[in-house]
């Protein structure tokens, strides 16, 4: 997978190339004075999040995921990812010279993210802390972070292509232009709000069952029976999503871990993780998948949105007008989701990628971005963020060894008289928290220093050598 860049040929396939959020290619010499570092450190950024929050969010719950409504620092990673595969899309079709070449490379790389899903997040790897590996494919889980940018990254790079050839002038001046311009667009978007809430809040949803395989829980083999027989409700046992999910891929096929575990409904260690209360209800025990169906339907709003974006970057020419529309229509997004959730409308909810959510976050990554845009690309401070950028280029790599943590498998898979005695525990013992005389703080800075700045000098390493792992 990895491998040198090929810069003639490249020169020749450049307009039909995707450059989309996890893999990222080394730009051209032509590409190299039109190309936004800002998107790259954006990219590096959101993968450096996920990083923190998934290794260090144990000790820090209020930067991992709500329990169920809510939103907290890690629940802005996923539509982070969707709104700048968006911005690519709009990049990299910005002209279509053969509409058959570029709807087979969607396809293919639409394929190569599931395949890396499922092998990821399908419960194959056990890494970075159990050294064993496979899956019963009775129990493998269907969803996950690569099958959702997949889904959004074929409907909307689809939907990019079929419609370019109408798209290829500039529009008029005025702020509705660019809205009219791609209409297509945006009533895709219409479509998924309304089957995502019209699914949402008139299905109707029955009480259902799932029993316990989980060998080493003392309820092992115990049926847990849950009461619903519900139409419209947005809680953790009753919710249409969930029930979807269940009939669609199966109860063994979700995620076994939900976020809802840490709610206080479950333990009196909310919001850590923690034994379940002896009166917990029994969806306490039950699998929920965050990456589900019709969660995904909703999630492709954040592509949409992303893809808008991209084409204010290819449309507006003058840092000012781009930076007017991107503010204006973050601020816009970001209230319209605070003001879903506090006047209970719609409550924000990651695992159910709700409306209010979606906008919240879309209006969060937009001005983000405008702001790293007027840092990087306008006030030319790109060396504060080299690492990030590194990071941003290489992607795939780092998600796949830091993020999914195959590299500290490895390393863990090298150990001294027992498998709890890694090279990986005894730096984060010796050298962070016997240090700081605090575990939390400990760990926080073996995150911030031992992986994800670690990474984004590999990362930089490997730009310079021109090497990239690509999908």
């Amino acid at each position: 997978m990895a491998e040198m860049n090929d810069e003639t040929k490249r020169q020749h396939r450049l307009n039909v190339v995707e450059e989309i959020e996890i893999p990222s290619e080394k730009p051209t010499e032509k590409e190299k004075t039109k190309r936004v570092a800002s998107m790259d450190i954006f990219r590096g950024l959101t993968v450096a999040v996920m990083i923190l929050v998934d290794d260090a969010g144990g000790e820090w719950p209020m930067i991992t995921h709500a329990p169920w409504n809510g939103c907290n620092f890690a629940d802005f990673v996923m539509p982070f990812f969707l709104f700048i595969v968006g911005m690519a899309i709009a990049l990299a079709f910005k002209r279509i010279p053969s509409w058959g070449m570029a709807v087979k490379k969607v396809i293919i790389r639409t394929l190569k993210l599931i395949f890396w899903g499922l092998l990821l997040q399908g419960g194959y790897s056990h890494a970075p802390d159990d050294l064993t590996y496979g899956v019963d494919m009775k129990r493998i889980r269907w969803c996950g972070i690569l099958q959702r940018i997949a889904i959004a990254y074929l409907v909307v790079a689809l939907l990019e292509i079929s419609t370019k050839s109408s798209e290829t002038k500039d529009p008029s001046p005025g702020w509705c232009s660019l809205f009219k311009l791609y209409s297509w667009h945006w009533l895709l978007g219409g479509c998924v709000i309304v089957v995502y809430l019209g699914v949402t809040y008139g299905i109707y949803v029955p009480d259902w069952h799932f029993s316990i395989y989980d060998t080493d829980s003392p309820n092992y083999g115990k049926v847990f029976t849950v009461a619903c027989n519900a139409r419209g409700k947005l809680d953790p046992p009753c919710n249409a999503v969930g029930y979807v999910d269940r009939e669609v891929l199966g109860i063994n096929h979700m995620y076994h871990h939900p976020a809802w575990r840490r709610s206080s409904a479950c333990t009196d260690h909310s919001p850590y993780e923690g034994p379940f209360r002896k009166d917990a209800p029994s969806w306490c025990y039950a699998p929920f998948e965050p990456e589900g169906i019709l969660s995904s339907i909703s999630s492709i709003l954040s592509t949409i949105i992303g893809v808008h974006f991209g084409h204010v970057l290819v449309h507006l020419k003058a840092h000012s007008d781009r930076l007017k529309h991107w503010v204006a229509m973050g601020l816009a997004l970001l209230v319209l989701g605070i003001v879903l959730h506090y006047t209970n409308a719609i409550p924000l909810n990651k695992q159910l990628y709700s409306f209010s959510y979606v906008c919240l976050t879309a209006g969060a990554a937009a001005l983000v971005f405008s702001v790293l845009y007027v840092l990087v690309d306008i006030w030319g401070l790109r060396y504060l963020f080299l690492p990030l950028e590194w990071i941003g280029m290489n992607a795939m790599l780092v998600y796949v060894m830091a993020a999914e943590g195959i590299f500290a498998g490895f390393i863990n898979g090298w150990y001294y008289d027992g498998p709890n005695n890694t090279l990986v525990y005894w730096i984060q013992k010796h050298i962070f928290i016997k240090v700081w005389h605090s575990r939390r703080v400990g760990i926080l800075l073996y995150v911030i220093f031992a992986e994800i700045l670690f990474w984004g000098i590999v990362a930089g390493i490997l730009h310079w050598l021109g090497i990239y792992w690509k999908l």
